[in-house]
């Protein structure tokens, strides 16, 4: 897309940040609160840094706690904030997500929420909830998370959700009769792509229906990451020279975060490097009707209220 797949590695990267204004990102954001999902590595702690350097009371939501202390540790030497806080919530858990979201609506306001958290199991495995691990961290877990968030978010000036998502989508249309991959051969990458293209519509429906807040989605492009190297080791063995920096993949996260451009284009795009894209290839067949994506909502809303009234009860 834009040129074509190129555009997705270094070299893109590289081309496309010559157009970039550096002042869009220079900006302070300190009494702004930041929450950002799957921050212990890879793109989610890039962008947790650029946004602790510029001042920002930073959330880091992961799920392995030594992991998390570390990173936690790295980011407040490297940027001397020291308003960097860490919550242990596993996304593929829906009752775990609504507790923490009580908890934290209680106790903390938020400015912009950036679902980065993601996984790619390359074979079906279901979690204790009985739910297929793809979709419950990509997909349900992201809806959880932003809807039970969404009051808080309303209260303030500005409030954003990011989800980071990925170009992979492109090649899968909305699915919603098969949402955990019951039927036919389980392909991971396919999964990972249709979850993909499920946080791309969420975000559409989400700027409709919430007016007040700017929703975007994005593509990181193809990073070295220790997620990339785990759920993808041949292609990333073929492409390492090529890949790009964490930095550069979180690039675009944090333009969407902290930027007063990003929030002057209209709510629920799709970006790649700091750019609005298309979110379907020419001729590709992927568009899907209204009644499908409000069908995947209406799924989404109903896992949702299942679990929450476990958590709470």
């Amino acid at each position: 897309f834009l040129t074509g797949i190129s555009d997705l590695f270094r070299s893109g990267y590289e081309s496309a940040s010559k157009h970039f204004n550096p002042a869009d990102v220079e900006v302070d954001v300190a009494g702004r609160s930041f929450l950002i999902t799957g921050a212990n590595s890879g793109i989610g702690k890039a962008t947790a840094k650029e946004i602790a350097r510029r001042g920002g009371t930073v959330h880091l939501v992961c799920r392995n706690k030594d992991r998390a202390e570390i990173a936690k540790q790295e980011i407040v030497t490297e940027t001397g904030n020291q308003n960097i806080f860490l919550h242990i919530v596993d996304i593929s858990n829906p009752k775990e997500i609504w507790k923490f979201a009580e908890k934290f609506r209680n106790e903390h306001k938020l400015n912009v929420l950036i679902n980065n958290a993601g996984c790619m199991v390359n074979s079906r495995e279901i979690t204790e909830d009985g739910l297929e691990k793809n979709f419950a961290t990509n997909t349900l877990g992201t809806y959880i998370l932003t809807t039970a968030l969404l009051p808080l978010l309303e209260k303030e000036a500005d409030a954003r959700v990011i989800t980071v998502s990925s170009g992979g989508m492109l090649v899968q249309k909305l699915s919603v009769s098969d949402l955990q991959s019951e039927n036919g051969t389980f392909d991971g990458t396919m999964v990972y792509a249709q979850n993909k293209r499920q946080q791309v519509v969420l975000t559409e429906q989400w700027a409709k229906a919430h007016r007040n807040i700017h929703f975007s989605v994005m593509h990181p492009g193809w990073a070295d990451t220790p997620a990339v190297r785990s759920s993808m080791p041949d292609f990333y063995e073929k492409m390492k020279n090529s890949l790009r920096t964490e930095a550069q993949g979180a690039d675009t996260v944090v333009w969407l975060a902290v930027s007063a451009e990003a929030t002057k284009l209209p709510s629920g795009l799709f970006f790649q490097d700091r750019q609005p894209v298309p979110t379907h290839l020419p001729l590709a067949r992927t568009h899907s009707p209204l009644e499908d994506e409000e069908k995947l909502m209406e799924v989404l809303e109903e896992f949702s209220q299942k679990f929450r009234s476990t958590s709470s009860g």
